[in-house]
């Protein structure tokens, strides 16, 4: 089962911040992988690209033109839509319904406007509060609570980098071999 993230309406010039940290979030708690759609940002998906490699797991990065049609596709072959807004209804009352789905589940978070479409296409129109709020705050709610906690302890196969906990500074281990960490 795979959880896909849905970049609605990324514009190159003003998300480009916004929209890397929707997927570092989507990549670091779980997600398989990330569609953008709206402005074409080649540079954006190779970085991201390079952070997946780099970092290890496997994750991810695609750009579609038409986002209805990346879902209807989804849908067809089975799979859940859902639209994280604040508001849907309550993420806390909703997410067993999610997670008891046996297939896979596409996440829409927007960058602009999310049109009326979006909200009458999903499965489940979900928000992690009733008051205006990040939508990188959304997803890591959103997927904390799908995943239970669990992606929190989750292990990167394939990483280049790793991070050592430490109580002060920063502890970066970098391996000669990849996978090696």
């Amino acid at each position: 089962m795979a959880i896909w993230i849905l970049r609605y309406g990324h514009r190159r010039m003003r998300d480009a911040r916004a929209s890397t940290h929707v997927a570092l979030a989507a990549r670091a708690l779980g997600s398989s992988g990330i569609i953008f759609e709206g402005d074409e940002d080649e540079a954006l998906m190779e970085r991201l690209k390079k952070i997946a490699g780099e970092w290890g797991g496997s994750f991810e990065v695609k750009y579609t033109k038409n986002w209805i049609g990346e879902v209807e596709r989804f849908k067809k072959n089975g799979g859940i839509f859902v639209h994280l807004t604040m508001y849907g209804w309550p993420v806390l009352e909703s997410i067993e319904a999610v997670r008891a789905h046996p297939k896979d589940v596409m996440v829409l978070v927007g960058s602009q406007k999310v049109p009326t479409e979006a909200y009458e296409m999903a499965d489940f129109n979900i928000a992690v509060t009733g008051q205006p709020h990040s939508e990188i705050a959304a997803l890591a709610v959103f997927l904390d609570q799908y995943f239970k906690g669990k992606e929190l302890g989750r292990v990167f196969d394939g990483a280049e980098k790793r991070v050592e906990p430490s109580k002060c500074g920063k502890n970066v281990i970098v391996c000669e071999k990849k996978g090696q960490v």
